[in-house]
C-alpha cells in the first residue's frame, strides 16, 4: 500500500483515508505541510530538486515540505519533513493555510517558518543542490529559473500576507545547542 493520507473537503474536514497516489488521480483534496527556512541573516534557502524526481524534475523551490499523514497535524508534518529532509530537529511556527489549486491537483497547503542557525545537511534524493536568498531577489528568480509551479502560488499567498521578519521568540530558531 502506498502513502496514506487524509482525504478532506474544501473546509480541511476529515472525509477518510486515501492513497496519496489515489488522491491526486482523482483530484480530491488532502493536506500539505510546508516550512520556509530562513537563516539568520533572514534570506530563504532556496533548492533545486533532482533530475530523477517527478513531478518538476531540477525545478527549484523555496519551500520544504510534503504531505501530511493519517493523524498529523500540519505542525507534526512539517516538523517531520524538515528533518527528513534538512536533518534540522524542531518544531517551525504555523503562518496560515490555504486551498492551493496545485499543478497536479488541488489540496490545503500549511505554510510554516523557521529559522536555521546551524549547517543543514540536505538529502540529495530530495534536493540536489541549495542557496540562500534575500527575499528580494525571489521574484528575479522566479522568471529566470524553472520553479515548482505550487511554490510560486504559495509565494503569491507568503508576501500577500506580509512575509515575517526575524523579531524577538518567532519564528522558531532551530538548530542551537
Amino acid at each position: 500500500m502506498g502513502e496514506l493520507v487524509e482525504r478532506v473537503d474544501e473546509r480541511d474536514q476529515v472525509l477518510g483515508v486515501v492513497e496519496r497516489t489515489a488522491a491526486i488521480r482523482a483530484h480530491w483534496l488532502h493536506r500539505v505541510a510546508t516550512t520556509v527556512c530562513r537563516d539568520k541573516a533572514n534570506r530563504i534557502l532556496l533548492h533545486r530538486r533532482p533530475e530523477t524526481d517527478a513531478p518538476f524534475p531540477g525545478h527549484y523551490n523555496w519551500l520544504i515540505g510534503g504531505a501530511v499523514a493519517v493523524g498529523e497535524s500540519y505542525e507534526q508534518a512539517a516538523a517531520r519533513e524538515l528533518a527528513e529532509e534538512l536533518t534540522i530537529a524542531g518544531r517551525p511556527r504555523f503562518l496560515f493555510k490555504f486551498l492551493c489549486r496545485g499543478a497536479v491537483a488541488p489540496y490545503w497547503l500549511g505554510l510554516h517558518e523557521v529559522v536555521i542557525s546551524s549547517e543543514i545537511t540536505p538529502d540529495p534524493t530530495e534536493i540536489a543542490c541549495h542557496e540562500w536568498v534575500p527575499d528580494a531577489q525571489l521574484p528575479d528568480l522566479i522568471r529566470r529559473r524553472r520553479f515548482v509551479p505550487d511554490s510560486v502560488e504559495a509565494l503569491n499567498h507568503y508576501t500577500t500576507r506580509g512575509a515575517t521578519p526575524i523579531g524577538p521568540g518567532e519564528p522558531p530558531l532551530l538548530g542551537e545547542a
